[in-house]
């Protein structure tokens, strides 16, 4: 079977919830990816930062497959040998009292919150069924229900209501937005994005994390940082919040957390915000499996073993700069954090973003463009200055190559 075949099958047996490009991928190490008829490329997307690591690294694909001999699942209804080793290690990694064990990043903000709801009633005395969150537009936190309640994106929404109440959007980036909107007495928790990621990779103002986080203090609010993408070590920090050394209320973590090898997220909070939920009203057959348990202490080793959120602050600082060296009027913009950034292109003759990542591909670079016209890129955080480097020139060329042809 070629790439055709392959793309043909989920065309016809798969849901049409995506628009991939078009390459079908069959093997996976470190900074590559190959396709079926062999071709190399360089990963810069990382399966959205899920990939951290680099793909398949053996040590945590070694922690896999012992565990996966041994013992896979028991669900909660019983103890097992691996939960709460990992409950202490990711605890005290991330200096919290506790964490509630999930499957994905989506589950994870859920979990977040009904605990900032359930905190909201039982601690700050917020009368029942009344409890708001304050959330920014442009955010992505998955698409569950209730998730896609707080999106202002219409690709996510539209046409999936009746949406769940209880949330106040306000733009991104705007503190005058934030104070005005944390002086409504049931407001319980503010939930953002450290960098919005799926919006483009929009960076903040430098102290915006740092005063939202006092404001909210103020006013009794939980702070809740989702750090599913930004976190672990991308942003050239552990988490994102720390680049302005904020301690979140409540921590979402997910996708790097198993090194890209299975579905595993965690919220981290301590005991007066994580107690208020009691056996029976939450939780997750495949939460905190013993696989999963192996898989993410490795997968936590390797960040800080392999020095990996210095290597992303380090080479995020030269991919940046030699990205800004590039001549082109399709180029608007380059941003980013770590190994976290993006490219703004303006459309050139028809020819767009979509355009630029198909002859990236060309070229054996892979990326996918957002909201149309900008481009994510997030390579695993084990590559090379070498390979960079090697990569600048490929996104380069790709983008003089449909400059010419528009």
């Amino acid at each position: 079977m070629l790439t055709q075949d392959y793309i043909n099958l989920e065309e016809k047996y798969g849901a049409h919830n995506y628009h991939p490009l078009p390459v079908v991928l069959e093997r996976g190490e470190g900074v590559f990816l190959w396709d079926v008829e062999g071709k190399r490329y360089y990963d810069f997307l990382s399966a959205y930062s899920a990939v951290n690591q680099g793909h398949c690294h053996p040590k945590i694909v070694n922690a896999m497959a012992d565990q996966a001999k041994t013992l896979t699942l028991t669900s909660r209804a019983f103890f097992n040998n691996c939960l709460g080793i990992y409950e202490k290690y990711i605890t005290e990694y991330f200096g919290y009292e506790k964490v509630l064990p999930m499957n994905s990043g989506a589950e994870a903000d859920e979990t977040a919150l009904k605990l900032c709801r359930r905190w909201a009633y039982d601690k700050k005395g917020i009368k029942e069924n009344e409890a708001k969150i304050i959330v920014c537009e442009g955010n992505f936190h998955g698409r569950t229900i209730t998730v896609i309640s707080m999106s202002n994106d219409p690709d996510s929404y539209k046409g999936f209501g009746p949406y769940t109440p209880g949330f106040i959007k306000i733009p991104y980036n705007d503190l005058t937005a934030l104070a005005k909107a944390l002086e409504d007495p049931n407001v319980a928790g503010f939930l953002v994005e450290p960098i919005q990621g799926e919006a483009g990779v929009f960076v903040p103002d430098e102290d915006y994390l740092s005063k939202s986080y006092m404001m909210c203090k103020s006013k009794n609010v939980l702070f809740i940082a989702d750090e599913v993408q930004t976190g672990l070590a991308r942003t050239g920090k552990m988490l994102a919040c720390d680049h302005e050394n904020v301690r979140p209320d409540i921590l979402i973590l997910g996708k790097a957390l198993s090194g890209g090898t299975m579905p595993i997220s965690a919220v981290l909070a301590d005991d007066e915000i994580m107690l208020v939920i009691k056996p029976g009203e939450h939780g997750s057959t495949f939460g905190g499996n013993p696989l999963a348990c192996k898989v993410a202490v490795a997968a936590l080793e390797v960040l800080k073993e392999e020095n990996l959120s210095e290597n992303a602050e380090r080479l995020g600082k030269i991919f940046r700069s030699e990205l800004s060296k590039i001549k082109s009027d399709m180029i608007e913009l380059v941003r980013g954090k770590g190994l976290l950034n993006a490219i703004v292109i303006k459309p050139k003759n028809g020819k767009e973003a979509w355009d630029v990542c198909l002859k990236m591909r060309d070229n054996g670079l892979l990326a996918k463009p957002t909201h149309g016209h900008i481009i994510r890129f997030a390579p695993p955080l084990v590559i090379t200055e070498k390979q960079i480097l090697e990569a600048v020139k490929i996104i380069e060329e790709s983008i003089k190559e449909i400059s010419e042809s528009a």
